[in-house]
């Protein structure tokens, strides 16, 4: 008689219980008790693409109830049902996250507000329908942003019959954390001693300015050295800190070395001054932030939910009045309103109004510029002395064409990319911000995790990226690359993929 042969039995899901598998695959999965109860769940998908949108369309207002006012209501509704699904998901999606609520907030809510009360922070100088259209294309990016997440499910699967060899972690390099420790510690003196002292930076943004301008630095329409100094004397700082950080709060060997302590708490003192934000845009203040809060809380479900959740409280009620250290006291004229629409057209949520601006400015004769714009971007530290027909900041050149006084304006990556390379350059440039979005905070939610090592790069990583994403979304892209291509350097300067005790933190 045969001998039975014991097959392995097949494990099926248990409702409750996280999937082995599925945790390889993805990294920790949080339990049923850290997500949302289905009683919190509908009343936040309800608030956010329903309730909030209707509340705020219904308000009394100037505003023309067209085609551009229902295209923009149905932005806002489905950009509010994308950060529901974002807040609502059992794993952290920090870039997609971030994504979906600049635009629900900065996209959606505030032009919203906007187009009720028949008011906009920027001039919208062209005829109706490119305001029509702006909206349709900024529509469009976001379908586009979401078929790239759903092309970025299907993983490669390597070579044939074989799965995928995983790929080695990139890690923070101790020594040459040192060396960017003291480039820190250097680019942040130069910075504070050529604006002449730390009393300034905790004066007004504008004193800031005034001090770049005597410093030299800024002449005329030449960015590039004020780029550098801001990026040198607050970059390095800002990433020294979060290694340290994350360093100290997952090794004990690190919280009994008197000597990390003390560099981690000179890099904060040093932080405080070059980084608050009464010196700083509110956006950067906010990439600090963002940053800081998910190197501290890298694992927490929680966290992640109550952070995108009350950022829409957060924009609607305290973003549009922070702007109290932009000027002195002189200048400063407080912001007096009668409604809760009002501060949201009158401040910084200009970025549906100036992508029809761009639209308006491209069809006047300039057209596209097949790729002009991305150039000046990314060879942002070329000086004009040597490439004169550099392009301008997209937002400067916008509004010099309008003719504002202010031309400092934002230019979201709609607008950047579709003045580059028209609608289909602009679906195509959203689809794969969407795809690579996907893959990294997939990468993350496996990597972020509570036995992740000490020096695991992708942990600090990964939330400064999702903070900065605001600055990248508004634009324009020629401001924003300074601090992008500093902070590339510093992180090319502390990567190894050497896992040795005596070469990485532990």
């Amino acid at each position: 008689m045969a001998t039975d042969v014991h097959k392995p039995a097949v494990t099926r899901p248990i409702p409750g219980v996280p999937d082995p598998d599925d945790e390889k695959k993805w990294g920790r999965v949080t339990t049923p008790r850290t997500l949302l109860s289905r009683a919190l769940s509908i009343p936040l998908i309800l608030g956010f693409s329903v309730f909030l949108p209707l509340v705020v369309a219904i308000q009394s207002g100037d505003g023309q109830h067209d085609a551009a006012f229902w295209l923009q209501l149905l932005l806002t509704m489905y950009a509010g049902a994308r950060l529901s699904a974002m807040v609502l998901t059992s794993r952290r999606k920090l870039l997609q996250g971030s994504f979906w609520l600049f635009v629900y907030m900065a996209m959606g809510v505030a032009p919203l507000a906007q187009a009720v009360l028949g008011r906009v922070p920027t001039p919208v100088v062209g005829p109706r329908s490119d305001l029509t259209l702006a909206i349709g294309l900024v529509l469009l990016g976001c379908l586009a942003f979401d078929v790239g997440v759903l092309l970025a499910r299907h993983r490669p699967t390597g070579l044939a019959g074989g799965s995928r060899k995983e790929e080695k972690p990139v890690m923070a390099h101790k020594r040459r954390l040192q060396l960017l420790t003291v480039l820190a510690f250097l680019g942040s003196a130069a910075f504070i001693i050529k604006l002449g002292g730390p009393s300034v930076f905790f004066s007004s943004r504008q004193e800031i300015i005034a001090g770049i301008e005597e410093a030299g630095v800024s002449n005329g329409d030449g960015q590039a050295g004020q780029a550098l100094l801001r990026g040198f004397g607050t970059v390095p700082a800002l990433l020294a800190l979060l290694l340290y950080t994350r360093w100290l709060i997952t090794s004990k060997f690190a919280r009994r070395k008197v000597s990390i302590i003390v560099t981690w708490s000179g890099l904060a003192a040093l932080n405080l001054v070059v980084n608050n934000p009464i010196s700083n845009p509110r956006y950067w203040f906010l990439t600090v932030m963002f940053a800081l809060l998910f190197t501290v809380f890298p694992v927490s479900a929680a966290m992640y939910r109550v952070a995108l959740s009350m950022a829409v409280v957060i924009a609607l009620l305290v973003f549009p009045f922070a702007d109290r250290f932009r000027y002195d006291e002189k200048n400063y004229k407080p912001v007096e309103t009668t409604s809760f629409l009002e501060p949201m057209a009158l401040k910084d949520y200009d970025q549906i109004g100036m992508f029809a601006n761009t639209i308006t400015y491209a069809d006047s004769g300039p057209g596209h510029s097949y790729g002009r714009q991305l150039a000046g971007s990314v060879f942002f530290a070329v000086p004009r002395s040597v490439w004169p027909s550099k392009a301008r900041d997209t937002g400067v050149m916008v509004g010099q064409w309008m003719g504002t006084i202010n031309t400092n304006l934002s230019s979201p990556i709609w607008a950047e990319l579709w003045l580059d390379f028209g609608t289909l350059g602009m679906g195509a440039g959203l689809l794969g911000l969407g795809y690579a979005a996907a893959r990294v905070d997939r990468r993350y939610a496996k990597r972020a995790t509570r036995r992740s090592p000490p020096g695991s790069l992708i942990s600090v990583v990964v939330p400064l990226v999702a903070g900065y994403s605001f600055i990248l979304l508004r634009g324009p892209l020629l401001q924003a690359s300074g601090r992008v291509a500093i902070a590339a350097l510093c992180l090319a300067l502390v990567a190894t993929y050497r896992t040795d005790k005596d070469v990485t933190l532990r």
